[in-house]
């Protein structure tokens, strides 16, 4: 008994050539089918190369673009040439150029002669795997595909959509039940002859030839008529990205590719030196006698496909941009944002400083510059305080100040006057702690001593621009954790939202604030916004603030507690 190898080339000919030779050294007889794309005299410099092996032979030439039928056209003709000139073989391996073995040839023919009527074929229904991609599951059984993908894409997209739209569907042949699975499997003499020798087989070839992709369904889809025992697994080890592209291994995958136990591996980068002279060797060198199990490495390209789509916290690459809503968080850590507190407070930025310890800037959106801590004009980062190159992408700017100083808590001021096309980034980002006293705007223009109606203009604007933050927090949408005061609210009982702010800040202290921030003069600010109101427009972001003459909150002393001892 022995294993007959069906290779399909079309690239990398010499490496192709190593592993023909690798395969029949061992006893195993190669059928070779090279793409017509190779040119004649390429071809005949390959084929004259192998002249020498005599258990080598080569089948007629088809071109195999890919997802169309040349490839199932040529692995028909090469298995037939098999079957015909190689009577002992009693599997037939079907690989690749770029498939390299990865244990000794010779512990391949050991396990398939310990299962001599088992078919080793990747075979399931449409509605059992997820494998597909691209959004054509059980429609590329029942549409039509002349055209190639790959080659005419316009051509194929119009026709599908044609076809979709006159609800033209394809009759399935009777007796057969689509499935589909890796194209790389390992059959029985009786099972591929059976397939082969089909009386109807005139009928499923007209069928599978407009099929997309049919060197993934067809023998896929026939071993269920003639197999004795399927194992629905691949032989060779083969992984695909989330876009459905296999992955190509390099040399420093040696050790991954050693763990996976595996017979055979694809895709194989040509110029892999190491790898080709890792296993192209005597059984001594070679892998271990053990069942393959692929699974020992699905961890690790897991772990692939979870970096490429998602990435790291707050860390764009080239996989992931521009496409929205790939990023794996828009920040990579957690950020505190204040509206209004700047403006009720005169001194609430070193304040903060001094309770939190955490880094304090001032409007890091702000109209005419960014606000950086300490007045600095470039921080971590190389991040520059222009204004103009921060509104090119705000969000970038975002991202890149968080990502620059991590390990670092940055906080910073925010209002209505500055960028507002951060605000949906704000609302959305769980990382973000965001504080807003609302209605606090008004009281640069209870302090600005300008003509009125332009003061009324401008409290309109900054009313309707900060509503639609406010909303924005209050969206379904919104991740961010946030606590919104009216003025009137806060200024009540102030110490209660700034300790609540403290605590949530993560600061660690057993004791409650013994100090506040130094609050602006209120009085007359309640008739300011009653004039307001009288000139029509209304303020009512501030709560119900009152036009008394003074809002300011009174501070009542409680005696201190004292022990009596008896």
């Amino acid at each position: 008994m022995t294993v007959g190898i069906v290779m399909l080339v079309h690239t990398a000919l010499n490496r192709a050539e190593q592993v023909a030779r690798h395969w029949a050294a061992a006893g195993c007889p190669v059928v070779i089918h090279a793409d017509d794309n190779v040119s004649r005299k390429t071809f005949k410099a390959f084929k004259k190369s192998l002249s020498d092996v005599p258990i080598i032979r080569f089948s007629p030439r088809h071109r195999c673009e890919w997802g169309t039928w040349g490839i199932v056209a040529a692995t028909q003709e090469a298995s037939e040439l098999m079957l015909k000139e190689f009577p002992a073989v009693r599997h037939v391996y079907l690989a690749s150029g770029s498939c390299l073995p990865l244990r000794p040839v010779q512990e391949l023919i050991d396990y398939l002669a310990a299962r001599p009527k088992t078919d080793f074929i990747e075979s399931a229904t449409t509605a059992d795997v997820p494998w597909t991609v691209g959004g054509l599951d059980s429609e590329r059984f029942t549409l039509r595909f002349p055209f190639s993908w790959k080659n005419h894409r316009f051509l194929f997209d119009r026709y599908v959509a044609l076809q979709r739209r006159v609800g033209f569907r394809r009759r399935v042949p009777n007796g057969i039940t689509p499935h589909m699975g890796s194209q790389w499997w390992c059959l029985t003499r009786q099972t591929l002859s059976a397939i082969l020798e089909d009386p109807d087989r005139l009928t499923y070839d007209r069928y599978f030839r407009r099929v997309w992709i049919p060197d993934e369904s067809y023998f896929q889809t026939l071993a269920r008529l003639y197999s004795q025992h399927i194992e629905s697994r691949s032989l060779t080890l083969s992984k695909f990205d989330f876009q459905g592209k296999p992955h190509i291994f390099y040399d420093d995958h040696l050790q991954l590719l050693r763990r996976s136990d595996c017979f055979v591996a694809r895709k194989i980068w040509p110029n892999a030196g190491r790898l080709y002279r890792a296993f192209l060797t005597d059984s001594e060198s070679a892998l271990k006698r053990t069942e393959p199990n692929p699974g020992k490495i699905d961890r690790i390209f897991s772990r692939a496909v979870d970096r490429r789509t998602r990435g790291r916290p707050g860390l764009y690459m080239q996989s992931r941009w521009p496409n929205p809503g790939w990023e794996n968080g828009s920040t990579c850590a957690k950020y505190a944002v204040f509206q209004g507190f700047a403006n009720l407070f005169e001194d609430f930025e070193p304040w903060l400083n001094r309770m939190t310890g955490m880094r304090v800037h001032g409007h890091l959106f702000g109209q005419e510059r960014v606000e950086f801590a300490g007045g600095q004009e470039v921080i971590n980062g190389a991040i520059s305080d222009s204004a103009e190159i921060r509104d090119y992408n705000p969000r970038a700017f975002l991202t890149n100040l968080i990502w620059s100083t991590r390990g670092e808590r940055q906080c910073f001021q925010f209002g209505p006057r500055d960028n507002q096309d951060i605000i949906w980034e704000l609302s959305k980002d769980p990382n973000a702690q965001i504080a807003v006293i609302s209605g606090a705007w008004a009281l640069p223009l209870f302090f600005s001593n300008n003509n009125f109606s332009e003061i009324r203009a401008e409290a309109a604007l900054l009313q309707k621009v900060e509503s639609k933050f406010l909303d924005a927090l209050r969206s379904p949408y919104a991740k961010a954790r946030s606590r919104i005061w009216t003025m009137a609210e806060f200024i009540e009982a102030p110490m209660e939202p700034l300790q609540m702010i403290i605590e949530e800040l993560g600061v660690q202290s057993n004791r409650r604030l013994s100090e506040a921030p130094k609050m602006v003069d209120l009085a007359g600010f309640g008739q300011f916004l009653q004039n307001l109101k009288n000139q029509g427009m209304h303020p009512y972001l501030m709560g119900d603030f009152p036009s008394s003459p003074d809002p300011m909150p009174r501070l009542v002393k409680k005696p201190k507690p004292y022990l009596v001892q008896k």
